[in-house]
């Protein structure tokens, strides 16, 4: 019997150590909390009138050789440079884009036959940024004169963006503190300070290749608004 009492008071206190140290060990293993927060999406918009144009020109021509539509072409281009030269746009601010000449073909009555090369069609394309829009439809308007017969779009834009996107972040952030603000007095909480902030999107007006200006015989252009969007994604902590 002693010995049978001994051995109870030999291994109870090492079963008491071992549950204590499991115990402990246990603890060790369980995961921070994180910290109560809330986390909402904010927006901000701001608008404002662009204050330049890129416009896309050109010339087509056609003849029965490559050399004389090349020509024809050229001598047309050369009027719409010097157009655009006297008008103040600077050298910087055109661009030739695309040049190509395609043989025109016309199928032969004989289905044996390959089509017939009856002419060259030559197509040439410029790019042109209007730092001045009161200049705009003058430029337009010239460049058809000199013989421009392809205009594609107009992108009106803002020379610099910076403060406009910054001025929609301030905004965007505003309106994620609004909305946490709600969601924080309907839950009976007060809202902390921000955790995290995170941007999803700062958008830049989307270029324009729909015809944005009416043109006409004055050439009247409605440049309207730009618009520049951020989006934030913000946790508060919950105090």
């Amino acid at each position: 019997m002693k010995a049978s009492s001994m051995e109870v008071v030999v291994w109870l206190p090492c079963a008491i150590m071992l549950a204590a140290a499991t115990g402990a060990a246990g603890q060790d293993r369980l995961p921070n909390r994180s910290p109560a927060s809330i986390t909402v999406m904010g927006s901000g918009t701001v608008s404002a009138p662009p204050d330049t144009a890129e416009l896309t020109t050109g010339v087509v021509t056609q003849a029965a050789s490559a050399a004389q539509a090349l020509a024809a072409n050229s001598a047309a281009m050369e009027a719409m440079l010097k157009s655009l030269h006297s008008l103040g746009i600077a050298e910087k601010d055109i661009l030739t884009t695309n040049i190509t000449v395609t043989p025109q073909r016309r199928q032969s009555k004989d289905d044996n036959q390959p089509p017939k090369v009856v002419g060259y069609e030559v197509a040439n394309q410029i790019r042109v940024k209007v730092r001045d829009l009161s200049r705009l439809g003058r430029v337009v308007d010239e460049q058809v004169t000199q013989g421009a017969n392809v205009l594609s779009g107009i992108h009106f834009g803002v020379q610099e963006p910076t403060q406009l996107l910054d001025e929609a972040r301030t905004k965007a952030m505003v309106d994620a503190r609004r909305k946490a603000e709600v969601y924080a007095n309907a839950a009976g909480v007060k809202l902390g300070r921000p955790l995290s902030v995170q941007e999803v999107g700062a958008v830049l007006p989307r270029p324009l290749t729909g015809s944005r200006a009416v043109i006409s015989a004055a050439v009247p252009i409605a440049p309207g608004e730009e618009e520049f969007q951020a989006t934030i994604t913000v946790t508060f902590a919950i105090e």
